[in-house]
């Protein structure tokens, strides 16, 4: 299919991991002027220029193609070198820019709901309502790198931008550990408990900084306030997307978490 040009408001990145293909890779995700959902698949965001890399809650402009080899609707590839960096949708006045946008989004009241969405129309991304967040898991990898396999990967990747004119990048960190939200959602028969694993970049980010500022030890305390206490306490949204390969299994890309709307006055 022949490209296109699009307008894409950035609402999710993954955290990378390493690609046999692609060296590293990250999805990202978002939507378009019409209210629509996109995932663009596979970025090597560290490797875009630094005048074309963007941010979570910004526009912009690039050329894209239908992806041949992913049949979910959502899923387009970028074309990297057309990318144009547009204005940032800030999070003032109660985020009401933001919701703005969001409040063109359909919202599924679980992923039940989004799942039965995938089953009639393809649905592979989708808003999840968060009721109530019961837990976080915390599993932590038996190898706390790369294995030999991954870090060739990586390498490979250096080795191909030391014959280019990019600046070196560091390797890629591994996160060592998988982070699973236990929650609750509204369904007709009740209150059901999900569990989901979280692969947003901004969480990744989140461990490495406490990592750093608290030691190794010490970065689950802080970490489990920010995603058991802080989040929970605004109005928390998952946007949630299937895997290609296991179309009924479903991450957690991206946590979206507009602060609590004042509650309006009956008189």
């Amino acid at each position: 299919m022949p490209d296109k040009e699009a307008n894409i408001l950035i609402l999710c990145k993954t955290y990378p991991s390493p690609s046999a293909r692609y060296r590293e890779t990250s999805c990202v995700a978002g939507m378009n002027e019409d209210g629509t959902l996109i995932r663009l698949f596979p970025v090597p965001f560290r490797l875009i220029s630094g005048d074309q890399q963007f941010s979570k809650w910004q526009w912009i402009s690039a050329k894209i193609e239908k992806s041949r080899d992913d049949h979910r609707p959502e899923s387009h590839k970028l074309k990297v070198g057309s990318i144009q960096l547009g204005n940032k949708v800030p999070s003032e006045g109660n985020w009401s820019n933001r919701r703005h946008y969001l409040n063109q989004l359909p919202v599924f009241d679980s992923p039940v709901d989004l799942q039965k969405a995938h089953e009639d129309k393809g649905t592979s991304l989708g808003l999840v309502r968060v009721h109530k967040i019961n837990d976080l898991s915390l599993n932590e990898h038996k190898n706390k790198d790369w294995t030999d396999e991954e870090r060739a990967k990586l390498v490979s990747m250096q080795l191909s931008l030391l014959d280019g004119e990019q600046d070196e990048i560091e390797i890629l960190e591994k996160i060592p550990v998988d982070f699973h939200y236990h929650y609750e959602c509204f369904t007709p028969s009740g209150p059901v408990t999900f569990k989901h694993k979280i692969v947003d970049w901004e969480i990744g980010a989140l461990y490495r900084k406490l990592v750093k500022d608290h030691g190794p030890n010490d970065w689950k305390g802080p970490f489990q306030h920010k995603l058991l206490e802080d989040l929970p306490s605004k109005d928390l949204m998952f946007l949630m997307g299937n895997m290609h390969r296991f179309p009924d299994q479903w991450l957690i890309i991206s946590l979206i978490y507009p602060p609590k709307q004042p509650q309006q006055s009956l008189f």
